[in-house]
């Protein structure tokens, strides 16, 4: 590694020289940085944690040693010595670049051999490319709470046997990448993995390097792309970790600084220092290298693009210098991953390429549809006519960026209620109301985010500390939405025209914005030379009767009506055509709405 490149920031594989490194004649080389140490000490269990000194390398503050005994699966600690520690001449350090890490309470980092596991995904990895024209239904999970393993103290599942249970119910699900929630190391369960102390090592609550390895390798090889929770903008304070490394703030602000700690009580990264952003970025390029992620979605972007996130003081340069770097360097080595900005702020150019001014995003999060659209279907149906254009106020903006539409965990937790409780109205209304919201989203352009419970219409906030309601699935109103989640997913990856021109202006037009008073939206997806009609009607009114005029459309098809008795809902299964009358303007059919419901049809020309 180039030792100056590295201190100017500029590197992407730091991970390969610091850490602990298998050597392929015997042993393991140690390696931390150190700058402001006045000496440094491996302890390991190879001597029963007796003091191997480190000798400094390199210029900067690098210390080394090699330990001709030590194997992987041994723990290990840096003692750091330094006058700057208060009370104490030394601490003992877990590895900031460890491949391995006990689980909570324990902090001593443990060898891993990197080369261990071989991957078979090498056809998936081929042929990953060109996610812009294909569907994308990402299923968030957190892996403690999806499922509880009853035969584990803590309810935990390890990495390769939650693989083929959650790829069985992602594939029959629809869903065709699954998002993990943080799995680097972390002290507390209930920072759900946004406070790391070991950004490199895979959280021991289910395992280890390579059982995670295989947890990719699986979803690779049955057709599901896995994407990482990485987060770039702080960490955890616990003293055996990152904060204070060196006795010094080393990877954060210093102590008078008011930016050293996050709104969540964490600590800040200082994206100043070179070395701090080769850390970073190395590991970002080590999750997509390493462990075959197909993409990357970074936590609290709006935290690095404005000081603290607050717009009012202005735009953070060196840390929005540190995420154009980034994006740029990880696009060079994978071109064919996806990038996704979790960001709530109207910064333009976040998925705009670095090279033309932008931040290099593939994708981002829009909050913005997400908070308009679940406050529209918050709102009592009476008012709905006055915050009608609250649901076309999205197509305003939408092509000033590749936006992502995200029902993420975000909007299940803290008193906010699920999507379904959500709802305007009693248990039995908001059923309806649900099936009509998701398939408006699964038929506005945009990749799709979906948090695990949200398919099964789950009404108790999510916790970490508890396994999804499965048994919710025995009443028959769950089970029928269930169902009609799953259909409406299995045609949104079948159906061509509800993602591949997702950023093309020909992919969507609208052939009715303007029904305020009745709460009717009609529009039309299109790829190419399939046509799809989408018609939501979202008030409580019954028998409404709503004419509608496509251009160039002798009939239509019915492909999906969320209000089909299957899904119990009222109205009878039909997908016979339906022959429009021809007009000057195009064919004109006249459909019965029911209350909360929407239909999806193919366009017949």
């Amino acid at each position: 590694m180039d030792i100056h490149q590295f201190f100017l920031g500029n590197i992407f594989h730091a991970y390969t020289f610091f850490g602990a490194h298998v050597q392929e004649n015997g042993g393991v080389t140690f390696r931390t940085l150190a700058p402001n140490a006045e000496k440094v000490s491996l302890i390991c269990e190879v001597n029963d944690w007796e003091e191997i000194p480190m000798e400094k390398t390199h210029d900067g503050g690098i210390y080394t040693c090699t330990v001709r005994d030590a194997i992987p699966g041994m723990m290990y600690k840096y003692r750091i010595y330094s006058k700057h520690y208060v009370d104490v001449e030394f601490i003992d350090h877990c590895d900031p670049y460890g491949f391995g890490m006990q689980l909570r309470p324990g902090t001593a980092s443990i060898i891993r051999d990197e080369n261990s596991y071989h991957f078979q995904d090498s056809e998936w990895m081929e042929r990953r490319g060109g996610h812009l024209e294909r569907p994308i239904n990402i299923y968030e999970v957190h892996f403690g709470s999806w499922k509880t393993n009853p035969n584990d103290p803590n309810g935990w599942y390890r990495y390769e046997e939650l693989a083929p249970m959650l790829i069985a119910h992602a594939k029959k699900n629809g869903y065709n990448y699954i998002e993990c929630m943080p799995l680097s190391e972390h002290p507390a369960d209930c920072s759900w993995g946004y406070q790391n102390t070991g950004f490199y090592s895979p959280t021991a609550r289910y395992g280890d390097m390579d059982g995670f390895k295989k947890f990719v390798d699986l979803c690779h090889r049955n057709g599901i792309g896995v994407i990482m929770d990485f987060v770039p903008v702080h960490f955890a304070v616990d003293g055996y970790a990152l904060a204070r490394y060196d006795g010094t703030s080393l990877y954060e602000y210093p102590d008078d600084n008011s930016d050293n700690y996050s709104e969540w009580g964490s600590c800040n990264f200082v994206h100043s220092r070179g070395e701090v952003c080769s850390f970073l970025q190395s590991c970002a390029n080590y999750w997509l290298t390493e462990f075959h992620f197909d993409g990357i979605r970074m936590d609290a972007v709006s935290r690095l693009i404005y000081w603290g996130g607050d717009q009012n003081r202005g735009e953070n340069l060196e840390s929005l210098t540190f995420l154009k770097r980034m994006n740029q360097g990880l696009h060079q080595l994978h071109p064919d991953a996806m990038l996704i900005a979790e960001d709530s702020t109207n910064f333009e150019g976040v998925t705009r390429p670095v090279e033309y001014g932008g931040l290099g995003f593939d994708y981002k999060w829009d909050m913005g549809w997400m908070n308009d659209t679940l406050n529209y279907f918050r709102c009592n149906p009476f008012f709905r006519g006055t915050a009608y254009h609250q649901l076309t106020f999205s197509m305003m903006y939408y092509y000033n960026e590749r936006y992502l539409l995200p029902f993420s965990h975000d909007e299940t937790v803290h008193g906010k209620a699920t999507i379904v409780q959500k709802m305007f109205g009693d248990y039995e209304q908001k059923f309806p109301q649900a099936r009509a919201l998701y398939l408006y989203m699964y038929t506005h352009p945009g990749k799709k985010l979906n948090f695990m419970g949200n398919e099964l219409g789950q009404l108790r906030e999510w916790t970490e500390e508890q396994e999804q309601d499965w048994n919710i699935l025995e009443y028959p109103i769950h089970d029928a939405f269930y169902h009609f989640m799953r259909d409406l997913h299995q045609l949104y990856l079948q159906e061509a025209a509800l993602s591949q021109w997702d950023y093309r202006r020909e992919g969507f037009c609208w052939i009715d914005c303007h029904q305020e008073e009745r709460c009717i939206y009609a529009y039309e997806r299109r790829a190419g030379q399939e046509r799809l009609l989408v018609v939501l009607h979202f008030s409580d009114l019954q028998e409404q009767q709503y004419t509608v005029t496509v251009p160039n459309c002798v009939a239509l098809k019915p492909l999906l009506h969320t209000d089909w008795m299957c899904y119990h809902g009222t109205v009878e299964e039909s997908t016979e055509l339906l022959l429009a009358e021809p007009t000057e303007k195009g064919g004109q059919l006249t459909l019965p709405l029911a209350p909360y419901s929407g239909m999806l049809f193919r366009i017949h020309t």
